[in-house]
């Protein structure tokens, strides 16, 4: 789920941009600073949206910038186990889906997509349901479930984020509205 946070950090402004206009410059600092990180109590950070406060600044001898506590709100993605997310199918493989959460992706393996027998169909780029014919391909909305999450603070792109669609209520767009027709077509028989 997203979440619009207000924190308090400490921001470093280097020497060569302390006539800019300090509240550009401490909010180009922490957007580089953030931005695409993740913190494990936090999140994983989107944007930092804008600068509540900006404190008396400390400076370092040896260093020559000054070291500004600042409030800020910034926008956050927190994942939990179980938790139902919506995605968009970014590629396709032999053993699954890659679905884009905007800063990071999560794999969609093919033995959690349905009960049926998947085939990938490498020339379309798309995996096949092969009783159903459903399919799954790139920029395809998908509904799903989160059921492995394994974030790293060093390296972002080394986090695992794992989903499933094997249950009721969950898929893509299209199998969604499929879904809702039948249920509609069973209840008017």
């Amino acid at each position: 789920m997203y979440y619009k946070m207000r924190l308090i950090d400490k921001v470093r402004v280097p020497p060569n941009r302390l006539g800019e206009d300090l509240t550009s410059v401490v909010l180009d600092e922490l957007q580089m600073q953030l931005e695409g990180s993740i913190d494990k109590e936090i999140g994983i950070f989107i944007a930092v949206t804008e600068i509540k406060d900006i404190g008396e600044g400390d400076i370092i001898p040896s260093d020559g910038a000054v070291y500004f506590h600042v409030e800020f709100d910034a926008v956050v993605l927190r994942l939990a186990m179980q938790e139902i997310i919506e995605g968009e199918v970014v590629e396709t493989t032999s053993f699954g889906a890659f679905i884009s959460l905007g800063p990071i992706d999560a794999m969609l393996h093919v033995s959690q997509i349905s009960d049926d027998f998947i085939n990938y169909d490498e020339k379309n780029g798309r995996l096949v349901c092969q009783e159903t014919r459903r399919q799954i391909s790139v920029g395809d909305s998908i509904r799903a479930r989160v059921v492995s999450l394994s974030l790293s603070e060093r390296d972002p792109r080394e986090s695992k984020i794992g989903l499933t669609m094997r249950q009721a209520g969950l898929g893509t767009g299209q199998w969604l509205e499929e879904d809702m027709e039948a249920e509609k077509a069973d209840g008017a028989a």
